[in-house]
């Protein structure tokens, strides 16, 4: 029985929209086997502090292992530390295109170079409105490498009734697809019979 456990990579860049990276690393919290390991930009702590008031003191507990953006010889930076997924939330358009051109100039672009090289799970929860012709060329470009685009768009079927709902089940769809446990997500179940 393996007891390993699944190491899933939460970046939070500085795109608009950090409390998608706080609520992933909250939520994979309550998942048992669950180990997350964090890094964030300069901009993703700007926008911590603007969007949350929340700071590295508040935001690291929240994650088993975090490392500095700067440090491309961490843990994650290789192909040998077996990840079973990683999420940028939110992705800026400057990650992005790290990404789209497998740039690796920090720890989130070479983490998740790494992952597209392995063929491992990599999520991007791209931020920005509206989208001029580079962005969308650069989600083509991840796109076809085997990342999965993932703008946080509201769905408005589940009738939310505040932002905090919003956010939870944009991220409930992203755990579904590290294809990781949610008993408790709320679920489509199909429009009601008209008898």
């Amino acid at each position: 029985m393996n007891t390993e456990p699944r190491r899933i990579i939460v970046a939070i860049s500085g795109a608009s929209g950090a409390v998608y990276g706080v609520r992933l690393l909250q939520m994979l919290r309550e998942i048992p086997g669950v180990q997350t390991h964090l890094t964030v930009s300069a901009a993703g702590y700007l926008n911590l502090r603007q969007e949350l008031d929340m700071g590295p003191d508040e935001l690291h507990p929240l994650a088993d292992v975090v490392y500095p953006v700067a440090d491309v010889g961490a843990a994650i930076a290789s192909g040998s530390f077996r990840a079973d997924g990683m999420v940028v939330a939110p992705c800026s358009m400057r990650t992005l295109g790290s990404v789209a051109h497998a740039l690796s100039d920090n720890l989130i672009a070479r983490a998740a170079d790494v992952m597209l090289k392995e063929r491992r799970r990599l999520i991007l929860m791209v931020r920005e409105t509206p989208l001029h012709l580079a962005h969308l060329r650069n989600m083509t470009a991840a796109t076809e490498m085997g990342a999965i685009v993932f703008p946080p768009v509201p769905a408005f079927y589940q009738r939310p009734t505040s932002i905090d709902e919003m956010v939870t089940h944009s991220v409930s769809r992203v755990i579904d697809l590290l294809d990781l446990p949610q008993p408790d997500a709320p679920r489509w179940q199909g429009l009601p019979s008209k008898d």
